[in-house]
C-alpha cells in the first residue's frame, strides 16, 4: 500500500526534485536526508535517462553529468534501499518509459515496492497508453502518478477520476525550469480536480521562490520544486547537502504559511 498520501496529512505539501548521481550517488543520498530533514514531505528521485524531453537545460544538465558518472538504476535502488534504513517520508520516482521498459517493467515494480518507493511520475507516458504500465505497478502497489498541465482541458476530469497518489498539475506550457513568474489559472484546473477526486494535488515546473510556493500551495495541496535544487546542487556539487537543506527549510515555510 502506498504510503503517498501521508506527504498531504499534515497540511500543504513541499516537494523537492532531486536528479539521482548528480555529482555522484554519495551527494545525492546526503541531499535526499538534508531535505528529510528540514521539512520536505516527499521527495522525488529522478532516475536519468539520456532524452529527458520534458526537461530544461537545467536538469538535462544534471542528466548527463548523472550518466556520465556511471549512474545506473540498479544504484538508484541500493541508495533508495540504504536511505530507507532511517528515511521514512514517502519517495517517487521520476524517470522516462524507456527507463523502466528498458530495465522490464514488472522487476522494476518489484524493487520500487522492494525499496519504499510509493509511485512513479512518467512525464512521457501519455494517459491514454498508461495500461502498459498501471496493471504491473498496481501489482506491487506502486501508484502511476498522473500529470494534467495547461492544455489537459477537457481531459483534466477524466485523468482525476483515475488518479492515485497524488496529482502532478504542471504549472506553464514546455520543459521544467525557474521562471518569473506563473501565469497559468491554477485554480480552475484544481476546481476540476477536486470536483472529479479526493486526491491531492501539487503544482510543479517553474517554481523557484518562497512567494511562488506560497501562491501555488495556496490554490492547490503542495507546491513543488525542481531546478531550483538542481541549480545548488550545481553551484555547491559535493558540498550541496546543507544548502539544499536551508533552501527547503525556506520553501517549507513559505508552504505552511499558504494555509
Amino acid at each position: 500500500m502506498s504510503n503517498i498520501r501521508n506527504a498531504f496529512a499534515s497540511g500543504k505539501a513541499f516537494i523537492p526534485f532531486i536528479t539521482c548521481g548528480d555529482p555522484d550517488i554519495e551527494t545525492t543520498e546526503k541531499v535526499i536526508r538534508a531535505a528529510a530533514e528540514n521539512g520536505a514531505d516527499l521527495i522525488e528521485i529522478g532516475i536519468p535517462f539520456s532524452d529527458p524531453t520534458a526537461e530544461g537545460p537545467v536538469i538535462q544538465g544534471a542528466n548527463i553529468r548523472a550518466l556520465a558518472g556511471g549512474v545506473t538504476t540498479d544504484k538508484v535502488f541500493e541508495m533508495v534501499a540504504r536511505l530507507r534504513r532511517d528515511v521514512t517520508i514517502p519517495m517517487v520516482f521520476m524517470t522516462y518509459a524507456n527507463v523502466v521498459f528498458s530495465y522490464d517493467a514488472e522487476r522494476f515494480m518489484a524493487r520500487c515496492c522492494e525499496t519504499g518507493i510509493g509511485g512513479i511520475i512518467l512525464p512521457d507516458l501519455p494517459f491514454e497508453e498508461k495500461e502498459e504500465f498501471s496493471a504491473v505497478a498496481k501489482q506491487y502497489g506502486i501508484d502511476l502518478i498522473s500529470l494534467i498541465a495547461p492544455t489537459s482541458a477537457q481531459r483534466i476530469a477524466m485523468i482525476a477520476k483515475e488518479a492515485e497518489g497524488f496529482i502532478y498539475v504542471v504549472s506553464s506550457l514546455g520543459v521544467t525550469g525557474m521562471r518569473s513568474e506563473i501565469s497559468t489559472n491554477i485554480e480552475d484546473i484544481v476546481k476540476v480536480i477536486r470536483e472529479n477526486t479526493d486526491v491531492p494535488c501539487a503544482v510543479g515546473f517553474g517554481i523557484s521562490r518562497p512567494d511562488q510556493a506560497k501562491a501555488m500551495a495556496a490554490a492547490s495541496d503542495g507546491a513543488i520544486v525542481g531546478s531550483a535544487v538542481i541549480r545548488i546542487l550545481e553551484q555547491y556539487g559535493r558540498d550541496a547537502a546543507p544548502h539544499v537543506g536551508e533552501y527547503v527549510r525556506e520553501m517549507k515555510a513559505a508552504v505552511m504559511s499558504a494555509e
